[in-house]
């Protein structure tokens, strides 16, 4: 589909398309075709990551009292892979995203990684092009609003907070992470996680990520009927 599409869909025309059209090419996508002109996404996606993390502190500090620990929890909730995922699905961002035919055929969690990273690599193309305000306006109208619907919907207090939490109620101690396994090439790393009370391991996760690998193990740590 033509770029023009999509920043009639983001309401942002870009000065530099080759910016957007970075942010939108994945790392597989030039194994496949090396003389493709520009690089792939990763170095956006981390600025975007960065720039998303700001304004979206910012907002929660400007407009929540709570503590930190729980500003940090609803951050969490707001940024993570599986919202961000769903918010470049709704902007239809798969559409444009270049992918090796592998990766093309992604599904589950993989394919929602892609979606996420794509979205903060959208965020760091829009941060060079447009500016703070540009980028701000942006994370407002397609992150934040979905903020309040997290916090009616209980979503707030995330896997890992909600296990140690748990952890510490009934035995005092809080739960700590290790990495067990990992696997796969650079660009699409694997990791086995499991999460410990003391020295006795009580499940363990898999993930694209270290964080989502301890999420899973957080996950599958809450179906553990006894500590």
């Amino acid at each position: 589909m033509e770029l023009s599409e999509l920043e009639k869909q983001i309401q942002i025309q870009f000065k530099d398309r080759d910016l957007l059209q970075t942010a939108l090419t994945h790392r597989s996508y030039l194994n496949e075709n090396r003389k493709w002109p520009l690089p792939h996404n990763e170095r956006l996606e981390f600025l975007g990551d960065a720039v998303l993390e700001l304004i979206t502190t910012e907002y929660l500090y400007s407009h929540y009292p709570n503590p930190e620990g729980e500003l940090t929890n609803f951050r969490s909730a707001l940024v993570n892979y599986k919202m961000l995922s769903e918010i470049a699905a709704d902007l239809d961002l798969e559409n444009f995203i270049l992918l090796s035919k592998g990766e093309s055929k992604d599904i589950g969690r993989a394919r929602q990684v892609i979606l996420a990273n794509a979205l903060e690599a959208l965020i760091g193309a829009i941060y060079l092009d447009g500016g703070f305000e540009t980028v701000k306006k942006f994370i407002d109208e397609f992150v934040i609003k979905h903020l309040n619907q997290i916090m009616s919907d209980g979503q707030i207090l995330d896997p890992k907070s909600k296990f140690q939490e748990l952890a510490q109620e009934k035995l005092g101690v809080t739960p700590h992470y290790k990495v067990l396994a990992e696997w796969g090439p650079d660009h699409n790393k694997n990791f086995e996680v499991g999460v410990f009370i003391g020295e006795k391991q009580i499940a363990t996760g898999k993930g694209p990520s270290k964080q989502e690998a301890e999420i899973s193990a957080a996950e599958n740590g809450l179906k553990v009927s006894e500590l």
